[in-house]
């Protein structure tokens, strides 16, 4: 990485917007500390595919990864959502917190239909534009061209452009910017190991900055996508936010030193970091899940003829885990006075806690699972 250049800075008059170099291009690494980094984070994330692939059920607990993912995203943007608010229906959730609450869910559904998309669209600017739109949709930054690249200058921090933190390149240089990147994640020729490849293409992407809002939440959505479209990962179960808010400060410097120094090398440095300790936290909290089934199961079968529908509830809960009478009677076919019943059990075994404290309209949660996301 010795002769690596990230860009140069031009002058716009008032401002120096940053131009970065395409790179559709050979790469060479030759830092061993980087090579034997990334050895880790490939058995990190080969143990953590493995893993997730012999979990029965493992669409359960996918979405509430995905849920979590989302909450730490957005809070990177600013958000005050937390996944306590997450897991609630809009109109359980405080009028103030409900915009926040709006893009978190918009992440879900824009990462739930990118990678059912995957199974037909490539991983393209397409499917970068079709993500994008999701995630404004009647939320912050609707009115900023939804899906479409920029044809305004945008910039980061600061008051105004003339004080910003970083300007990303000109508009016009997008469109070309992109079409690089979008090759580069597709060329077989030029050989680089996908790991490094995601470092590349998000630390690109995050320098073009291609559209006018919701950069951020993009480009950490990509990660995942490109795991899972690149056979890396067969469900998509990692998430890289987590660290990144964790990391806040590191984040951005190490963004800034690849363009400010040339500096990639800590990047990957990091990034690889990122992955290797996301993949065994993901690990860990997967074999937190199964031992918390097997606890529950054993909880369920002392209620012998409710322990049926005990699991069917149980099983919902592991998607999204918070629960009202209606919704348990929904699930099991019970009357409502039967599912209050089956509530009342599951309360005495310690599987549900009630959270409003309110004579109507009750909300329970299972508390030992929800737990593992916080």
């Amino acid at each position: 990485m010795k002769n690596y250049i990230s860009g140069n800075y031009i002058n716009q008059g008032s401002y120096k917007s940053f131009q970065p170099n395409l790179v559709n291009q050979a790469w060479q690494i030759n830092d061993m500390k980087i090579i034997d980094m990334l050895s880790k984070a490939d058995r990190a994330i080969g143990r953590l595919d493995m893993y997730s692939e012999y979990i029965p059920n493992i669409d359960l607990f996918v979405s509430m990864h995905v849920l979590k993912e989302a909450t730490k995203s957005s809070r990177i943007e600013g958000t005050q959502t937390n996944i306590e608010d997450a897991i609630l229906e809009r109109e359980d959730v405080t009028p103030e917190k409900r915009d926040d609450w709006e893009e978190v869910h918009n992440y879900t559904i824009a990462m739930g239909q990118a990678i059912e998309s995957l199974k037909e669209l490539p991983f393209s600017n397409r499917l970068i534009k079709n993500v994008h739109k999701k995630l404004l949709r009647g939320v912050r930054g609707m009115h900023k061209e939804p899906g479409n690249f920029r044809k305004s200058q945008n910039w980061i921090g600061g008051a105004s452009i003339n004080d910003a933190v970083f300007v990303p390149p000109n508009p016009s240089s997008v469109p070309d910017l992109m079409s690089d990147l979008e090759k580069f994640c597709h060329n077989e020729e030029f050989h680089i190991p996908n790991l490094l490849k995601i470092a590349i293409l998000h630390y690109q992407f995050e320098t073009i900055h291609p559209f006018l809002d919701g950069n951020g939440r993009v480009g950490r959505l990509l990660i995942p996508l490109f795991l899972v479209s690149k056979k890396i990962l067969k469900n998509p179960v990692l998430y890289l936010s987590d660290f990144f808010e964790k990391n806040r400060t590191l984040y951005y410097d190490n963004l800034m030193l690849v363009r400010e120094k040339n500096n990639l090398s800590q990047w990957f440095k990091f990034f690889l970091t990122g992955i290797t300790e996301t993949c065994n936290s993901s690990i860990e909290t997967f074999d937190k899940i199964l031992q918390l089934e097997k606890k529950s199961a054993i909880k369920i079968q002392s209620l012998r003829s409710r322990a049926a529908n005990a699991q069917k509830v149980i099983n919902d809960l592991y998607q999204r885990p918070i629960i009202n009478v209606a919704k348990v009677s929904e699930i099991t076919g019970l009357s409502v006075a039967s599912a209050y019943k089956l509530i009342e059990e599951l309360e005495k075994i310690q599987i549900l806690r009630e959270i409003t404290g309110s004579k109507r309209g009750k909300q329970y949660v299972y508390d030992d699972y929800l737990k593992l996301f916080l």
